[in-house]
């Protein structure tokens, strides 16, 4: 039985419709996919002033991980920037770290911001915890090169969609359970959160194609999980089941109402506040997943941006006077 599914956004809707949609995900599919040609990073820089720099760090298993420093060129800045430490999409499973870059160069343009992007292991090749602590080592990298970076140590938030929202949500449980580095804030959007796929949006978009189904989710979530039943399945990397949310730096969270992971989202938002932090949650109503990666230039998708520049924004204002 199909369940009833909340309207698209006309405008949306109609630029969905000219978009193949992928009808599932699995081994076959993915391996096509990674054949792809990689983002290109170098016409998004174009026109900005950028310094870009490639460095390497190692893993927790002493494996290179990949990170791409962008930093705003010839400001003559007298103070230490704000750090956006990015984690990109692909359900677990695919994307670099240049994918979905567009959203954190607003963040270096408005707020003289320094971008790190992470290249995190994919699974299936890699599963368990080995793309967060991936991630994590990078944060880690950042905080310990603050000085040389020009970062302000205080001031670095971990960001990320979809998949990467997950991620960066499970660096901010790592990072406070082991009680380093210091993060200022944590931007989840669309974030990939609950490996149990259980939620009434999970099931509104489920048997159809889609920009990402139930089906596909489960596929991720395979992936990544390898042979971890449900009870051993830990909240640094599915953080809807860590046991405590509190202690969690402020956070903002978004998501499209027409989308599987709408109500994992909403839950991830409502622990927070229950646990007595800080939260910002937008529910956009006739979003799919991934709306405003996808279509930055529908009217939807701009507010959605707007509204989390001005977020970002707030969370700034205090140290920087923005």
């Amino acid at each position: 039985m199909t369940l009833a599914r909340p309207e698209l956004d006309p405008e949306l809707r109609a630029l969905l419709a000219e978009m193949p949609l992928m009808a599932e995900l699995n081994p076959d599919v993915l391996a096509q996919l990674r054949l792809l040609p990689p983002t290109p990073v170098e016409p998004l820089l174009e026109g900005r002033r950028v310094d870009r720099r490639e460095v390497t760090v190692s893993g927790a298993d002493s494996t290179p991980i990949p990170l791409s420093v962008l930093s705003p060129a010839g400001t003559g800045r007298s103070t230490p920037a704000p750090c956006v430490y990015w984690m990109h999409g692909g359900g677990m499973v695919m994307g670099d770290r240049f994918s979905q870059i567009d959203i954190p160069l607003e963040w270096l343009d408005l707020f003289g911001a320094v971008v790190v992007s992470v290249d995190y292991r994919l699974a299936p090749e890699a599963t368990g915890t080995t793309l967060v602590e991936d991630c994590y080592q990078g944060l880690l990298w950042i905080s310990e090169h603050a000085d040389e970076l020009g970062v302000d140590p205080a001031r670095i938030i971990v960001a990320g969609v979809s998949a990467g929202g997950g991620l960066a949500a499970g660096v901010a449980l790592m990072a406070r359970d082991r009680g380093t580095p210091a993060v200022a804030a944590q931007m989840l959007i669309c974030p990939m959160l609950d490996h149990r796929n259980i939620t009434v949006s999970s099931r509104q978009y489920s048997g159809t194609p889609g920009v990402w189904t139930r089906e596909m989710n489960e596929f991720g979530w395979r992936s990544v999980l390898g042979d971890l039943t449900d009870e051993q399945v830990p909240g640094h990397v599915s953080p809807a089941v860590a046991d405590s949310l509190a202690g969690l730096p402020t956070t903002y969270v978004d998501a499209g109402s027409a989308e599987v992971f709408r109500d994992e989202d909403i839950a991830y938002a409502t622990r927070i506040w229950e646990a007595g932090g800080q939260a910002e949650l937008h529910v956009w109503a006739g979003g799919f997943h991934g709306f405003d990666a996808l279509f930055p230039q529908a009217r939807l998708s701009a507010e959605a941006r707007r509204t989390r520049n001005d977020w970002l924004a707030r969370v700034l204002a205090p140290a920087t006077g923005v």
